[in-house]
């Protein structure tokens, strides 16, 4: 069924549409190749996939500095490095010793890795049948039957639910181990493994590249010995990019990507097997300290024969002087029992803490602020929240949300950055579900905060709609994320009036002076035209008629059939 394939085919990496061929590990990239980034660019890439976005994740932009002497809890290591390769394509094209299959509990066919069982043969589902089922997070193994691989190892990656992100994250975790230890415990040294999370379990790809990168990169840290080749398969252009955002990550090449890697780590990646660290499970208990029990002064041997009556009639007496005294005291020191913190007196110190800063802003509440107070989050908190609701958002249908046209892309700036435009007389809070929004954003923009981006806010007619407060902007600024704070350019606003001026000042002072000092207001068309080109821009009719009613039309002329702008001779 299958031939070996041309040298030059393979060095590509995409499979043919019979795939009938065999793809050998030489004509694969490898991760410590220094042509691995030329290599995975592919003819056939998705048009609407810029090239551009798969640019180096590690260029440093002053990070390198910020390391404060931190040492790296991934540091290079060029013998792991040389037994990892990424490569775009379908694993059981792959000549190696296992392939992963991504299934269900029961094993089916239809639920399998697609493409699989048609190429293996009938006879992979039939023993299949026989195995039982398999459980989530765990790992079983086959005979690979037509395929070019010598066995393939099904697992059964979980359902992804916001409520039970960390057991989501560990059963993936699982998966990952469990198929590189039953790698080894088949004498087996080559696997290639692609994507175990899958969409129909809406599981979110970049936190799940996450796991799957430090869980392979922990086990081989002490099974190095007995793996030769990981092959991390992707088969869309989304996949590949994030692998090559996350893989130096894991595994630096160099000193400078381990020190960048420092800035850029999530805040957990986990323990000495990649899993996620749940503190409360753990279990804090501290070793009794060593103390010295004071010899007696004379020891029974040197107590005269007519004495020893007495002295076994004392024994019950100095154990109730010691049971009484001060001494046992010294074992039971509350100490004992932290070896951390209590999970729950840190709760209770952050609802506290909590609580004391939204008390001290009770008069922004009055003033219709909305809820400004509270303690920032930290870099993994907000990490964890973008991550929920960008998972929630992937799985709802917000069609309704998208026919206001509230919020759509645009083309890209005089610089070439993408922008997206808000619209803010189409923002009519009695008619909007603001959570529902909130998860429309957060999808919308995730494509473009990956790397520099504008906003631009059309405010024409909308001075005397109700917008959100400033606790509804900080909350969604912290579901947004640190990436949303570091990579937009600016925020372009048409039309701004006084109210708004106003606003924005306060966003400056109360939300974020890094955001909000980026905004750039422009009073008329032409004005804004400098900054992004006519054509890169979708306008609705009545920013014109505004436009020409706030400036008199001075300066241009609207074609009313087309609404191209026209410079006043």
């Amino acid at each position: 069924m299958y031939r070996p394939v041309a040298t030059a085919a393979a060095t590509g990496g995409v499979p043919t549409d019979n795939g009938d061929y065999v793809v050998t590990l030489d004509q694969v990239p490898r991760w410590n190749d220094a042509e691995i980034r030329s290599s995975l660019e592919y003819e056939n890439e998705d048009p609407s996939f810029s090239k551009s976005f798969l640019s180096d994740p590690l260029t440093s932009h002053g990070e390198e500095s910020g390391t404060n002497g931190l040492a790296s809890r991934f540091p290079v290591d060029h013998e792991i490095n040389s037994k990892i390769y990424l490569w775009r394509g379908q694993p059981w094209n792959l000549e190696v010793d296992a392939v992963v299959n991504s299934t269900n509990e029961n094993m089916d066919e239809v639920h399998s890795s697609q493409g699989l069982h048609a190429a293996a043969g009938p006879g992979l589902a039939e023993e299949c049948a026989t195995l039982g089922g398999c459980r989530t997070g765990m790992a079983k193994v086959t005979n690979a039957y037509d395929l070019p691989a010598r066995r393939v190892i099904h697992t059964v990656g979980p359902k992804y639910a916001v409520k039970y992100h960390s057991a989501a994250e560990n059963a993936l975790s699982h998966c990952y181990r469990s198929c590189l230890e039953l790698l080894i415990e088949n004498g087996l040294r080559s696997i290639a493994m692609g994507c175990i999370y899958t969409e129909a379990k809406n599981y979110p790809r970049e936190p799940a590249a996450h796991v799957a990168i430090r869980t392979v990169r922990r086990l081989l840290e002490k099974q190095k010995d007995k793996i030769t080749a990981v092959v991390f398969c992707t088969s869309t252009s989304s996949d590949t990019e994030i692998y090559k955002r996350l893989l130096p990550l894991y595994l630096p090449r160099d000193k400078h990507e381990e020190a960048v890697a420092i800035s850029k780590l999530p805040a957990d990646v986990g323990d000495e097997n990649g899993e996620t660290i749940i503190h409360e499970r753990k279990i804090r208990i501290k070793p009794l300290p060593k103390k010295v029990i004071p010899k007696p002064s004379q020891s029974p041997a040197e107590v005269p024969a007519s004495d020893v009556g007495l002295v076994q009639r004392s024994v019950p007496v100095q154990i109730l002087e010691y049971r009484n005294s001060s001494y046992l005291d010294t074992y039971l020191d509350p100490a004992f029992m932290s070896l951390m913190k209590d999970p729950d007196q840190r709760r209770q110190e952050q609802w506290e803490k909590t609580a004391q800063a939204q008390g001290g802003w009770n008069c922004a509440k009055m003033l219709g602020f909305g809820d400004i107070g509270g303690p920032p989050l930290s870099a993994a908190e907000e990490y964890s929240l973008h991550s929920r609701y960008l998972a929630k958002a992937n799985s709802l249908n917000l069609s309704e949300i998208a026919e206001m046209k509230i919020l759509y892309r645009g083309g890209v700036d005089s610089e070439g950055r993408p922008v997206m435009v808000v619209v803010g007389a189409h923002f009519l809070l009695r008619c909007l579900e603001l959570e529902r929004f909130i998860l429309y954003v957060v999808k919308e923009f995730e494509p473009l905060i990956q790397k520099p981006y504008t906003i631009v806010y059309f405010h024409s007619a909308a001075s005397l709609q109700v917008q959100p407060d400033l606790g509804w902007m900080r909350r969604l600024q912290q579901i947004l994320g640190r990436k949303h704070q570091r990579n937009l350019h600016a925020i372009y606003v048409l039309h701004p009036t006084f109210h708004l001026k106003t606003a924005i000042f306060a966003l400056q002072m109360f939300v974020d002076k890094v955001v909000w000092k980026k905004v750039v207001y422009v009073d008329r068309l032409l004005q804004l035209f400098k900054y992004v080109p006519r054509e890169q821009l979708t306008i609705p009719d009545f920013v014109f008629q505004h436009d020409i009613e706030v400036n008199g039309g001075k300066g241009l002329i609207v074609d009313p059939r087309t609404k191209y702008i026209y410079h006043r001779p």
